[in-house]
């Protein structure tokens, strides 16, 4: 462990995941806005505006449970050392930049879990792995979107009942406005699980510099600089992502909208609370899957859907040897 990191290197590495973290805002502005835009509810410049407000007001309504899983549960924080963390950003953001300039909506929750697993293997070996924390969140990524799916079909038969008995005319307008509701409750719980992934990198540095004492904990400064940088990012928008997202995957009415929406916020609120650090972008695919397929399996491109499936399993291997290389990079760096 770097016990003596000097403080412009521990400043430069904040800077490193501070940029990450608006990179997952801009990345995964499409999962908060994807379904709003494509029903055509908001203008795209108006819907990022609130996406990215509610998702920084997250942090008033969870708590920090998915920080504490980053920071503790997926590798050894004995290991963590500088050169740990800026390998694993490194293997995040190289990922990330890939997979938003192709167009494809992957996960920047996995691609920092799978960043932090290759730079912790390349520095102490398989056994640096937290196992449960890792089991748990791999588990997540296959039961994230499968919730979000089965929830937003759910809704779609609850509301279609419902609704029989009204014109077309009087279910869309109603569900125009419900889809303000639905599209901040999706952006709440996106801000709740993705920024505090950064947190969780953040103080687990601080922690291995001796910084937070004996116990891990993430300061109050660390918590809102996360949430700016990830709303910031949103603001910024990533209109590669809304267009897979939220017009070649299915087409939408207000009424799905608001029921993938919903669908993916409730698994999002349910991760979040549990400490789980899900992906957003799995969970509103499955979402939107879900509402295309309630109403005809050929509603949905399932070759796009295939493609994000592919890019979910490449993911955290990927972006693994990348972490691993960067690392490894360094240290000859170092010693060289």
């Amino acid at each position: 462990m770097d016990a003596h990191l000097g403080l412009p290197i521990l400043v430069g590495l904040i800077a490193v995941a501070l940029a990450f973290d608006f990179l997952n805002g801009l990345h995964d502005a499409a999962n908060s806005i994807a379904t709003i835009v494509s029903t055509r509810v908001l203008r795209p410049q108006y819907a990022v505006f609130w996406a990215a407000f509610f998702n920084f007001v997250a942090f008033g309504v969870f708590g920090l449970h998915v920080a504490q899983t980053i920071g503790t549960g997926i590798i050894d924080p004995a290991i963590v050392d500088a050169q740990v963390i800026f390998a694993a950003l490194v293997g995040a953001i190289v990922w990330n930049l890939v997979t938003w300039a192709a167009g494809i909506p992957s996960s920047s929750s996995h691609a920092l879990i799978g960043g932090l697993v290759g730079a912790g293997v390349a520095k102490a070996g398989i056994s640096a792995t937290v196992w449960s924390g890792l089991s748990k969140t791999v588990l997540a990524i296959v039961l994230s979107p499968l919730v979000g799916l089965i929830l937003a079909m759910i809704l779609v038969a609850i509301v279609s009942w419902a609704s029989v008995r009204s014109t077309p005319f009087a279910v869309d307008r109603a569900f125009r406005i419900l889809q303000f509701a639905s599209a901040s409750l999706y952006s709440l719980g996106h801000g709740g699980n993705d920024a505090q992934k950064t947190m969780g990198i953040i103080a687990v540095l601080l922690y291995s510099q001796g910084h937070l004492g004996e116990h891990f904990t993430v300061p109050f400064w660390v918590v809102l600089s996360c949430q700016a940088a990830m709303a910031l990012g949103t603001l910024m928008g990533g209109w590669r992502i809304v267009r897979t997202m939220g017009l070649r995957i299915t087409k939408l009415n207000p009424m799905q909208g608001f029921c993938a929406e919903t669908g993916g916020a409730i698994t999002l609120f349910l991760a979040t609370f549990l400490g789980v650090p899900v992906s957003t972008t799995h969970t509103i695919t499955g979402a939107i899957v879900g509402v295309g397929a309630a109403r005809r399996a050929s509603a949905v491109r399932w070759n796009v859907a295939g493609s994000i499936v592919y890019a979910w399993i490449f993911t955290i291997p990927a972006s693994a040897i990348v972490s691993a290389l960067a690392f490894w990079l360094v240290s000859v760096l170092r010693h060289g």
